[in-house]
């Protein structure tokens, strides 16, 4: 009797009296073209948007993708840059150790700009980046004479006692690897050094940036003495005047 009454409520035999037998309408699904729109997709297009992705420019709203752009760098022109050293600190807490690192960067142009910056982050790469950064905005000018320094200078910092020297084309960078990074950065190609007292890293690489910070040439001298420079005389003039008095 129970089934009899239940089949007299609803003739189809189904959940609804629907010709379809289904949830949908005619079509036995959900819309008329058999998915979620007439498209057979979320839009007409197939995709999100008309141009197949999210946007126009293949983006949300047509922006351009995260990264950067080798044509606009917000950095500025290509630097060198080197990590000189990577120092990692531990601090216990309740729920065990935190670490945190610190990083030494040289940066520069290989022109005789250089500049030395000091960076701390809970994460390597994040250190590095701030040291970077650091380095960018204390980069100073140095004096060079082509491919060396003009004069011997020496130049000490806390416990570091760094000696530098010029030298003729061919010698190369004589020098330890922190005194190099920073050599190479201002563009020093033919010099000697010594390092003298402490052998810490960020000591080192400051006396060497001080060393070089000192370093002037003759005409910068002269400039600041109120003096004209007096290129020498040709060795042919000097022959003639010499054989006139002679005669």
């Amino acid at each position: 009797m129970a089934e009899n009454q239940n089949q007299s409520q609803n003739p189809g035999g189904n959940r609804g009296s629907f010709q379809g037998a289904n949830r949908g309408g005619p079509g036995g699904n959900r819309g008329p073209g058999g998915n979620r729109g007439p498209g057979g997709n979320r839009g007409p297009g197939g995709n999100r948007g008309p141009g197949g992705n999210r946007g126009p420019g293949g983006n949300r709203f047509g922006r351009r993708p995260r990264g950067r752009d080798d044509n606009n760098d917000d950095r500025g022109p290509e630097l060198f840059e080197k990590v000189i050293y990577i120092n990692r600190s531990s601090k216990v807490v309740k729920g065990g150790r935190r670490f945190n690192f610190s990083a030494l960067v040289v940066v520069g142009n290989r022109e005789g700009k250089v500049g030395l910056g000091f960076g701390k982050a809970g994460e390597v790469a994040s250190a590095i980046k701030k040291g970077s950064e650091n380095a960018r905005t204390e980069m100073v000018s140095v004096s060079l004479r082509n491919d060396t320094i003009p004069h011997e200078v020496r130049s000490i910092y806390d416990g570091a006692n760094i000696l530098l020297k010029p030298a003729c084309p061919g010698t190369g960078v004589i020098a330890g690897k922190v005194v190099r990074s920073v050599l190479d950065a201002a563009g020093v190609s033919n010099v000697l050094s010594k390092s003298l007292g402490s052998k810490n890293a960020a000591n080192v690489a400051k006396a060497t940036l001080q060393a070089l910070r000192q370093l002037q040439l003759k005409k910068d001298i002269y400039a600041k003495r109120g003096m004209e420079v007096r290129e020498p005389a040709a060795p042919e003039a000097a022959k003639v005047e010499t054989t006139e008095a002679v005669n």
